[in-house]
């Protein structure tokens, strides 16, 4: 019998052993911040007699079930925040409400905060992290805070380079991670051509990663899910953040009103003071460059039991280059999302969330030349029902399933000289269901199983993916994990690393079938003394049926949607070590990867003096043997604290040209002719990488008018001149090389006023 069809088998076994209910108490409610009413995502709550306990969901929700009547301690507890406990007394079929505000800590509540492990223990499922929006708003930065770069500090997460925020999770590309804002796609969550994302730190209350062997509930891509929340908006107090930076400033506000809140927060660069000068000196400067995001959202507490929010998000980046006297270059591309959600309590054990979400992904590149225009359009549009149900029937048993069914329009149209040359519409609709049993038998083992079915209407495909894991604590400080996981994607990006301005989504259809691959994780968290974490991680991946458009058709005309592909596979494999300090004047983590990941596709890479047709497994660029990132925070004063990270990684693979033949005198040509040999693909690499940046920082007031923030920051300390990639120019002989690097020092302050 196959691996797949036994873990089928134990999927099955664990989604329908519920065990047997019986006649009891519960107690349910959700958790929040004291300070402003934001809900609080996997807090930890538990009655301390029965050491019976759970986390609060993605809305804040939490219940404990099938309680025997008597007297209790309630106690929850959440990274940076002050104990709760709570006496309760609990009758026969009673349904407790209890509604959690949990106390932020504070320099002067140090001695008050609980030191347990436990609870951090739980932030960390296998293949899950979780950055804090303070950490994100601490780090160095060379523009924004950004919840890309940050997440790229994590173990088994690369950065293809200071240009780019791409996330390369695994050796996944980075349309093998789903992103997520508000349960909404987000297609291409960029600014600035790819140097830093759309996600406004001010807006957002939550990240998380899961970078593999995921659940049931997601699904869609093969590689990872990174889930971004907005905040819901203060619920107790008015209050706003406006933030001066020498390149892009931002401001938020939020506060709340008789039934609910509210949150608002615009970004905008201020890049063109900067520009103005430029192009006093420089020629071809952009005459335009800017960019700008809004997010929203409304919330409103219908009853008790129901809750209503309305999110959005909407941004937009425009650059005009000129290119010649009479040429220029006009972009303009961005994102819009939105999403209602309506969360409701059936029962002490039924909670459920239904949402409509819709997200449009735009590029509109158009070169003029001479009066001559060529356009393209390229858009994105994406409506879609979700529905999630969490039922706890027991103690032992947490059953959640729902469904994710939309509709997908993907255009594409060229114009030259104003009148249409090409136009493509695809329409597609996707419908997923999933049905997932959480099962604890004792305090030591929990296993998790899931199936989720998916369905695509342009080829008409159905694939089946089980999901199963494990975890064992043998003791308090001590927890071991495993996971397996069949997952499928349906769509492809054509992008490249340097400018993501221009990506194109192309989807499976008849001859082209969804890519898909497999798992296996094994992991180790521990807490080996107070405050500290070390975590562990092996995991090795499968990818079949990779898709994306043959580099060897010339000519699409007359062809085939099928005959446009080339179809390949993959694999990666990979060691993550991560190492935390939590608490202390000097507080941060060291994160180590050691992964390769390799792709294959016929007739390339193939041996010179061998078959053609054959092909060997090759390096993508953005592989990295060896990953090591290292952040650190020291609070200098009551005033004063400084951020450092520290990165080093392998460099990344390229070809290299190897020489040049020139042939003479030949009959039939006007000149010599030149022929190239090139190296085995991706065989050489670039220098290694690193780089230390700086950040200072101190608080104070503005004119008692709210708290006051300055921020210094130094990006490449030493200034080291990492290379991007190598420039040669073939017209010299030898052929020549020249770097073109990356980053250089670059000076940055910022000014932030919270009122």
């Amino acid at each position: 019998m196959k691996l797949q069809h036994i873990l089928f088998i134990l999927v099955l076994l664990l989604l329908f052993d519920t065990g047997f209910a019986r006649q009891t108490a519960s107690v349910n409610g959700y958790i929040t911040d004291s300070r402003t009413g934001e809900t609080l995502l996997m807090a930890n709550v538990a009655l301390l007699e029965i050491n019976r306990g759970t986390s609060s969901n993605t809305s804040g929700y939490y219940t404990i079930t099938n309680i025997e009547p008597g007297s209790y301690t309630l106690a929850a507890s959440y990274i940076g925040y002050r104990r709760f406990e709570l006496e309760i007394d609990l009758e026969p079929g009673q349904n407790l409400r209890i509604n959690i505000e949990l106390i932020p800590e504070s320099v002067e509540m140090e001695a008050l905060v609980v030191e347990a492990e436990a609870e951090r223990e739980e932030q960390r499922n296998i293949g899950t992290a979780q950055v804090s929006m303070q950490l994100i708003k601490d780090l160095p930065s060379v523009i924004e805070p950004d919840v890309f770069r940050s997440v790229q500090l994590l173990p088994g997460v690369k950065a293809a380079s200071d240009f780019s925020s791409g996330l390369y999770v695994r050796g996944g590309s980075p349309d093998q991670t789903l992103i997520l804002l508000d349960e909404t796609t987000v297609y291409n969550p960029t600014h600035f051509f790819g140097f830093f994302s759309t996600f406004n730190p001010d807006a957002v209350k939550d990240v998380r990663l899961y970078k593999g062997g995921y659940p049931a509930q997601y699904g869609g891509r093969i590689g990872s899910v990174l889930t971004v929340y907005n905040k819901d908006g203060n619920r107790v107090e008015n209050q706003g953040t406006v933030s001066l930076g020498l390149l892009a400033s931002r401001a938020s506000f939020e506060g709340p009103y008789s039934r609910g809140s509210y949150m608002l927060a615009v970004r905008r660069s201020t890049i063109e003071p900067v520009l103005a000068v430029l192009r006093q000196s420089i020629d071809g400067a952009p005459d335009l460059f800017y960019f700008y995001d809004v997010n929203g959202k409304i919330n409103f507490d219908a009853t008790d039991n129901d809750r209503f929010s309305l999110a959005f998000y909407a941004g937009n980046d425009n650059v005009a280059i000129p290119f010649q006297d009479d040429a220029n270059i006009r972009l303009k591309y961005g994102n819009q999302t939105v999403s209602a959600q309506w969360r409701r309590i059936f029962t002490d054990k039924i909670f459920g969330f239904f949402t409509a979400t819709g997200s449009r992904y735009f590029n509109q590149p158009n070169v003029s030349i001479a009066g001559t225009s060529f356009e393209r359009d390229n858009d994105i549009f994406d409506f879609s029902l979700k529905a999630d149900l969490e039922y706890l029937p027991n103690e032992y048993h947490s059953i959640s399933g729902g469904f994710w069914g939309g509709n997908m329009v993907l255009r594409f149209r060229d114009r030259f000289d104003n009148v249409d040359t090409f136009s493509n519409r695809i329409q597609s609709q996707y419908l997923s269901a999933y049905l997932q049993n959480r099962w604890r038998p004792s305090n030591e083992w929990i296993f998790t199983g899931g199936l989720r079915l998916n369905t695509f209407s342009e080829g008409n495909y159905v694939r089946l993916e089980p999901r199963i894991s494990a975890e064992y604590r043998p003791g308090s400080r001590v927890r071991l994990q495993a996971a397996y996981g069949r997952y499928n994607q349906f769509l492809t990006l054509i992008s490249n690393e340097a400018f993501s301005g221009l990506d194109i989504w192309l989807t499976t259809d008849e001859g082209v079938p969804p890519a898909y691959g497999d798992q296996f994780v094994l992991g180790a968290k521990t807490v080996p003394r107070s405050g500290w974490g070390f975590d562990a991680e092996i995991y090795y991946r499968t990818m079949r049926d990779l898709f994306e458009l043959d580099p060897f058709v010339t000519d699409a005309a007359g062809l085939d949607y099928a005959e446009l592909f080339r179809f390949g596979e993959g694999y990666a494999y990979g060691v993550e070590l991560f190492l935390e300090k939590q608490r202390g004047p000097v507080t941060g983590f060291l994160g180590y990867t050691y992964s390769i990941t390799r792709r294959k596709f016929p007739g390339f890479n193939a041996p010179i003096l061998d078959d053609p047709t054959r092909a060997r497994f090759y390096p993508p660029k953005y592989d990295r043997t060896h990953d090591v990132n290292l952040t650190a925070n020291y609070q200098l004063s009551s005033r004063w604290s400084t951020n450092a990270v520290f990165s080093y990684a392998t460099g990344q693979a390229y070809t290299e040209p190897l020489g040049r033949t020139q042939f003479a005198d030949i009959p039939w040509a006007n000149s010599p002719r030149d022929t190239f040999t090139i190296g085995n693909l991706n065989a050489s690499r670039l220098p290694s990488y690193h780089r230390l940046d700086i950040a200072f920082t101190r608080s104070g007031r503005f004119f008692d008018l709210g708290d006051a923030e300055w921020q210094f920051q130094i990006i490449n300390v030493y200034s080291r001149r990492n290379v991007w990639f190598y420039n040669y120019d073939f017209d010299e002989n030898p052929i020549v090389r020249n770097d073109v690097n990356l980053l250089p020092i670059i000076p940055s302050v910022s000014y932030t006023v919270n009122f």
